[in-house]
């Protein structure tokens, strides 16, 4: 047995939104369909664009808005916002915020827009004229209020051969690069968040620390630091995000935004372990370790979780590849954001392995969400016990939905409470979520 303790009556700030993505709906096609009321169901609350130009062809990235790096970067004609225009509309038209990545999607083969910038300056004044018709209007554009603004993608990253499909530099050409960049457009848009720089593994010291030296030594202010990372358990995400958030408190970055922006279910990265990771992100072994992500990490000093990815795509857990439909990961995105209305993250504790939770309030309704996850199947089932303490009227029906094998977040069980404190008992198989309405 396994045991969650719940307080309603201690507050502990606001619920964070975990359950972002990196892409947005996919909108109707010519022959209709799309996924974007799953998206409103969800209450998915921000889409970072990366890789989007995989399936919104030609889209956000800087080399496909302005093709010819030696064009007028003050003339509007230099610029190609046809494919972004429409793909940032669906987004917006379905209640998600934009979190936009500066840069280029990722390049496995032949490499277009990962190359080294010729003019750094001249670059970020693309930049700005990019945020300025989305933001200010500017040729014929928009007044969308996109506050995040994130400079490249993943510096860092290695193939198994040693080569780098998002950046052609070195290091240090990627420092002094995103100095100027970060500098530039925090000057011109002082009330914007500008960030990034989308590390891709917080592990690697000798790389890392030196982007953190340069930018120091340069003394570039951000309004938010992003990395990513990919495992196989909860742990894995615990420990990377206590060991960024060392990095960040060593160079003085401790008070911005935290935003662990890409990540998802990965076994291993090659052969039979990438194939059996794949399979694994869409179905209830990956719905499971999602919730277990979810709950978990909005205990560390984390401000927000960006999901790889929402975009038609072999790494796309929640929806069908073909006609858009969720699949069984889905379903806690959908689990949480009842939290996430909420608003009131309240004290929660757990004792047993496991088992991660989290519980909120509204004072008139309450909710915790478990997940039972074990990535090396140790065991079939549990029975999970929830003390219960705190709640404002003792005249309230739990309702049990869950999500696992045979279930996508359907009820299974009611029960009466006559008091402000109660406990409420409910087994669970393997890989299950679990989400507790307090009504």
């Amino acid at each position: 047995m396994r045991t969650i303790n719940v307080d309603f009556s201690e507050k502990i700030g606001k619920v964070k939104p975990m359950h972002a993505v990196n892409n947005g709906p996919t909108g109707g096609g010519v022959r209709g369909g799309g996924n974007a009321k799953y998206f409103k169901e969800a209450g998915i609350p921000y889409a970072r664009l990366h890789d989007s130009a995989f399936y919104w062809t030609d889209s956000v990235d800087v080399h496909k808005i302005f093709v010819n790096f030696d064009a007028d970067v003050n003339d509007p004609n230099s610029y190609d916002f046809t494919w972004t225009d429409k793909y940032i509309k669906t987004i917006i038209d379905n209640g998600v915020q934009v979190f936009y990545r500066l840069g280029a999607s990722i390049e496995h083969r032949k490499k277009v827009g990962t190359h080294v910038p010729k003019d750094y300056t001249k670059w970020a004044q693309i930049c700005e004229h990019i945020i300025m018709h989305y933001n200010c209007g500017w040729a014929n554009g928009f007044e969308y209020g996109i506050d995040y603004w994130e400079i490249w993608n993943e510096f860092d990253c290695k193939n198994a051969d040693g080569s780098n499909p998002c950046w052609q530099g070195t290091v240090k050409q990627f420092g002094d690069f995103f100095s100027v960049v970060a500098k530039y457009l925090k000057d011109k848009f002082p009330t914007l968040k500008i960030g990034g720089p989308a590390i891709c593994n917080v592990w690697n010291d000798a790389e890392v620390t030196e982007f953190f030296d340069i930018i120091t030594e340069n003394k570039v202010e951000l309004d938010f630091v992003s990395y990513h990372r990919y495992g196989k358990t909860v742990e894995d995400f615990i420990e990377t995000i206590q060991k960024a958030n060392g990095i960040f408190a060593k160079y003085g970055y401790d008070k911005c935004e935290k935003i662990l922006n890409e990540w998802n279910y990965i076994k291993g990265w090659l052969d039979d372990e990438w194939a059996y990771s794949l399979k694994t992100e869409k179905n209830y072994k990956g719905a499971a370790f999602l919730a277990g992500v979810f709950l978990a990490s909005h205990a560390e000093d984390l401000d927000m979780l960006m999901y790889y990815d929402a975009r038609p795509s072999g790494m796309n857990g929640m929806f069908d590849r073909d006609d858009h439909s969720p699949l069984k990961p889905y379903y806690p995105f959908k689990a949480f954001n009842n939290l996430y209305k909420l608003e009131n993250a309240t004290k929660t504790s757990v004792e047993g392995e496991y088992i991660y939770a989290l519980s909120a309030t509204n004072d008139t309704e309450s909710g915790i969400m478990f997940s039972f996850f074990d990535d090396e199947e140790k065991e079939k089932n549990t029975t999970v016990k929830l003390n219960i303490n705190g709640l404002v009227d003792g005249k309230k029906t739990a309702k049990f939905y869950i999500i696992d094998e045979d279930k996508n977040l359907e009820l299974v069980k009611t029960k009466k409470i006559s008091k402000t404190a109660c406990t409420l008992k409910i087994k669970v198989n393997k890989y299950s979520v679990c989400y507790v309405e307090i009504v």
